[in-house]
């Protein structure tokens, strides 16, 4: 078990309503981070006005996408498998289909994909989608086609995403792109590019579209949402110095917060993902200023040992953790905390597990995703750095971190058995269809009775029982 919640490793095949007079069939899948997600709808939004409409039959689709990640060695291997999949398809039942690749494996691999798998036919990266229409073409025309170039100002602001496949209550909103954080572990800065804010009006207009379609609950969304930075354009790092930046009419992530939640004080909001290094006292304070934004951050660490975390470049030590867990619980009280873990980075020692095994211990997450490290083709830790943890030495922690996980999250669920909290219903239950499935502020998955409740209502359930990762419990009411 490498997680305990493995919704970022899992694909979905994305449709949305038919628009008429398209007469192309589209079916596009996602792997990999909410951000797949997200800009596979806009994606399918640019090829709408193609003529494509999704399907979720894979044999009648003129267009197959995938939208893939590079995060780990997994994700890549399952989305070999996909593709293998389509070639079988395409060869038996429908030759005149058409393949591509998306995403941050399309830009690590570029060209090479055209040549390893002989059933893609376009290969586009992050910051590419725009060209897709004339990449369509040079397939048409029986040419190989490909547009991986990185962006400096690409955000796609200026285009509304459709929701696919999507239950109309929860919806991801984009705020920036890239990550300047050039962690030794991590490719994205290599697939996904620098860091770009999206103008805060474009965001605002996107949550107002999103409030007049009945949508309920937003995340914020990127790679690193604190270093949201907005000042007209541009790179942050265009700047000479800091008092040129500052001397800029700019809107930060704190501000962009606030100017969401008090838009909107009935939408609930969430964001993803913090970086400790970034995450600012402010934003604490607005979470705690406004009823709407979730008592939920999810705060990845990677390692408990500082040694790692220098290797890793993580611009934080464990004390400096430590203290922002303290600050966070000190101005959000009862507040939700998350967690990322890498086990077996290059030159773990038993006692740099240990260290991560008591920081566990101090923090007690809520839940969390862990992971046996993965060497990435072209990080500076696998340029670098040996992988020289055995894989069985690997296996062991992870286990003993997802145990001890495992744990702390039962304490956790078990605090609110008494308690009453606020659901908002998402879906039937995949386990019972006579109950119904949401979400609490502290983004623990409750199930009860459907009664005369519907999904994107939000009700006060009262908890009975508890799993180390759902809330059980009876409807007492509306929420108001």
């Amino acid at each position: 078990m490498e997680k305990i919640i493995d919704e970022n490793t899992q694909g979905n095949t994305l449709t949305l309503e038919a628009r008429d007079g398209n007469s192309r069939k589209l079916y596009i899948e996602s792997y990999g981070c909410a951000m797949n997600f997200s800009d596979s709808e806009i994606v399918a939004s640019i090829l709408a006005d193609q003529g494509y409409n999704t399907t979720n039959l894979l044999e009648e689709a003129d267009l197959v996408l995938v939208n893939t990640c590079s995060i780990r060695d997994k994700a890549e291997q399952t989305v070999r498998k996909r593709l293998e999949k389509y070639n079988a398809v395409k060869r038996n039942a429908n030759p005149k289909m058409k393949v591509g690749v998306l995403g941050c494996m399309a830009e690590r691999l570029k060209e090479k994909f055209l040549e390893e798998e002989k059933i893609v036919d376009l290969v586009v990266g992050p910051d590419a989608y725009k060209d897709i229409p004339n990449l369509l073409k040079e397939v048409e025309e029986g040419r190989d086609a490909v547009n991986v170039i990185l962006s400096k100002e690409e955000t796609y602001g200026d285009i509304s995403p459709v929701r696919l496949g999507g239950n109309g209550i929860t919806a991801f909103v984009s705020i920036t792109r890239g990550c300047d954080n050039m962690c030794t572990f991590c490719v994205v800065p290599f697939t996904r590019g620098r860091e770009r804010s999206r103008d805060p009006q474009s965001i605002l207009r996107e949550v107002d579209d999103l409030a007049e379609n009945g949508y309920k609950e937003i995340t914020l969304l990127g790679q690193n949402v604190d270093s949201y930075l907005w000042y007209g354009g541009g790179l942050k790092k265009d700047f000479k110095n800091a008092s040129e930046m500052q001397q800029a009419t700019a809107t930060d992530f704190a501000q962009l917060l606030d100017l969401v939640a008090t838009a909107h004080p009935k939408m609930r909001i969430r964001f993803s993902t913090s970086n400790p290094q970034d995450m600012h006292e402010e934003v604490l304070h607005v979470v705690a200023k406004h009823e709407n934004i979730c008592n939920h951050i999810h705060l990845p660490v990677q390692s408990g040992s500082t040694r790692i975390l220098k290797a890793m470049n993580r611009q934080h030590t464990r004390e400096e953790y430590m203290k922002l867990i303290d600050k966070t619980r000190e101005i959000i009280p009862g507040c939700a905390i998350s967690q990322d873990m890498i086990v077996g980075f290059p030159t773990e020692t038993e006692e740099d597990h240990k260290e991560t095994l008591s920081l566990m211990e101090y923090v007690k997450y809520d839940f969390g995703y862990m992971y046996k490290y993965s060497e990435r083709p072209g990080t500076m830790a696998a340029r670098k750095l040996k992988d020289d943890v055995p894989e069985a030495t690997k296996s062991r922690r992870l286990t003993e971190i997802v145990e001890l996980q495992q744990k702390h999250s039962a304490i956790r669920t078990a605090e609110f058995l008494g308690k009453t909290v606020t659901v908002l219903i998402e879906k039937e239950s995949k386990k019972n269809k006579d109950e119904w499935s949401g979400r609490t502020e502290h983004n623990n998955v409750a199930v009860f009775p459907k009664s005369t409740y519907k999904p994107g209502d939000f009700v006060k359930v009262k908890v009975t029982d508890c799993t180390t990762a759902t809330l059980i419990g009876e409807a007492v009411g509306l929420a108001p």
